[in-house]
Order: C-alpha cells, then structure tokens, then sequence
C-alpha cells in the first residue's frame, strides 16, 4: 500500500482526492499537514488518518508516508513539489502544475536526482471515457479525424476564489483551459503546431475569464472556448471522415451531465452510445499513480507532457495579445 501524505486541508482534497485515495485498492492516507495543526486534525479525524502534521516540512520530513498529494494555491506547486521529491516522496501534484513552461525544469531535475515519480493529476487520463475515445480514434471509428470541439465553462465571482487571485495562480486557462488540451493530445498523440486566440480579462480581479482559441495541429485542427462566468458547460467532440465522437460529460464525469460517449456514423442514421457508470476517475487517479510509484509498468502523464501542455497554454496568452498565428 502506498502511503499518501496530504500537504493541505484545500476543498478539492478534501471533497475528491481524499475520498478516492481512500477507496483505493493499492494506497491510503496516513497524514494529513496545515500550517495549522487543528485543522489538519480537524480532516484526519474526519477520514480516519493517523497523523496529523502542523507544517508541510514535519509531514515532509516524517516516515510515514511515501508519497505526497499537493492541492495548494497554484503558484506553490512548483515549490512544494521540488521539496517533497528532495525529501525522497513520489509527487501527484494538482494541475496546472506551474505558471509557465520553463518553471517545471527545475522539477524535471528534482524527480531525476532523487528518482521518484512526480506527475500532474490530470485524472481523466485515466478516466475509461477518455480510454475509450483514444481507443475509437486509433481503430478508425470516425476515419480521419478534422476537427476538435470544446467548451468548459462555470460562473464564479468570488473575490476569495484563488481562482480569482492572480497572485495565486489564477485565471481561466490555467484552471480550465489546460483540459481541452490535454485531452486532445492525450487521445490523438499529436501536438499543435501554431495557436490562435481572444482572451478577456475580468476588470476588477484581473484574472482571464473568458478564452476563444484555435490550435492547428496539422492532420486537424482543436477549437474551444472556456469561461469562468458563463453558465455551466461542458463538451467534447471529435469529427472525422466517418462519423463523430461526442464526450457528454468529458471533464467533470457524471457532474455536468451523463458519463458516456455518443458515437454516430457519417450518414447520421446510427449511433451508439458507451455509458460508463461510476467510473471512478479521482480513484482510478490514484490507483494508476500507486502502480507507477511501484516500478509497475503503468502510463502517467509524465513531466515532459506537462511541459508540451503548459507552453499552449503560455502560447494562447501571447496569441491573445496579437492577430494572427502564435507557435507554440
């Protein structure tokens, strides 16, 4: 069994990855950290953990775990990631992992000195919806694929937000627009060559809330928009020669509507529909991650393709500030 240390008491670990962890076959929670001690107590009370740590550095620092999670605001990713894996810790830190592409050097560097696993949680890499599109598209269920859409969208204007808080990381495209992308590229095994882009920018938070973009990545190209006050939406779909792919609820599974995948031909008078009930994928997450820090043959999204993700993102924010094509 894996032991998870958990380096905050943030919503996200609390509501999501806690829970999944815990219902994992392979790991388990043994600490909980805050850099206040009652709360961490306060949430290893609530989940059964043993320990509780009232600083980062005592969980860091203490056997009993193996591994760290790290939900923290997003501009202490980095270095809360380069100082669990200098401690020895494998590493599942949330995305998006850095604010710019050349930050997560420094992490690459960190993960080879110490040989541990670091690697973004983008949990629908390992989500059987997004197994199955991969799947589809590689057996030729749609032909040859033209064109990707998207659209991810929520409405929040709480000042409180870190969503909200430059200073912390925040903003649209790093919290939203990093999931089109990647599972684009995750599903086609291509990467996009030039990027096309408007961004709006909210006036009084200053953060990005609203992003239209075009990718060409050469054989097709990806469209999609996200914002962070529209009302709540989300898709995917995949168009080829010979039909189409549509993920109905592609990032949030089973939140924003129902877990399947809807497979129509080219002449539209056949479909079929993949449904997925309970997939599980904050659990599948961490299973996969288990397996990996094990020296089990198991793919993760490696820190490499962080980077490759990350430089669209940088790319759609210099796009937004032209007309015409940006390269990523």
């Amino acid at each position: 069994m894996l032991r998870f240390g958990i380096l905050s008491t943030a919503k996200i670990g609390r509501e999501l990855v806690v829970p999944a962890i815990q219902d994992a076959e392979n790991c388990v929670v043994t600490a909980i950290a805050s850099r206040d001690l009652a709360r961490a107590r306060e949430m290893a009370d609530r989940f059964s953990v043993p320990h509780a740590f009232g600083s980062y550095e005592e969980m860091l620092a203490s056997d009993t775990i193996d591994a760290v999670y790290i939900p923290l605001p997003t501009s202490q990713h980095v270095e809360w990631s380069v100082k669990a894996a200098d401690a020895g810790k494998h590493v599942l830190v949330e995305k998006p992992l850095a604010l710019n592409a050349d930050e997560i050097d420094v992490l690459i560097e960190a993960r080879n000195r110490n040989n541990v696993l670091v690697t973004e949680a983008y949990m629908v890499t390992y989500a059987p919806v997004w197994l199955k599109v991969r799947e589809l598209i590689k057996d030729g269920a749609i032909g040859a694929l033209k064109h990707v859409q998207g659209a991810f969208t929520y409405f929040n204007r709480d000042p409180g937000n870190m969503r909200n808080v430059p200073s912390l990381g925040g903003g649209g495209l790093p919290d939203i627009g990093v999931y089109p992308t990647i599972s684009t590229r995750f599903v086609t095994g291509k990467e996009p060559k030039r990027i096309q882009a408007v961004t709006e920018r909210d006036p009084e938070f200053g953060t990005d809330i609203y992003s239209s973009v075009k990718a060409d990545f050469g054989d097709f190209e990806l469209t999609f928009y996200i914002s962070t006050q529209l009302a709540h939406r989300q898709v995917m779909v995949f168009h080829g020669t010979e039909g189409y792919i549509e993920v109905k609820s592609p990032f949030n599974a089973d939140r924003y509507g129902a877990e399947e995948i809807e497979l129509t031909n080219r002449n539209h008078n056949e479909s079929r529909v993949f449904r997925f009930q309970d997939s599980r994928q904050y659990k599948c997450e961490a299973e996969a991650f288990a397996r990996a820090a094990g020296g089990e043959d198991q793919e993760v999204v490696t820190l490499e393709s962080s980077k490759l993700n990350q430089k669209v993102i940088d790319a759609i924010y210099r796009a937004s500030e032209k007309d015409g094509w940006e390269t990523v």
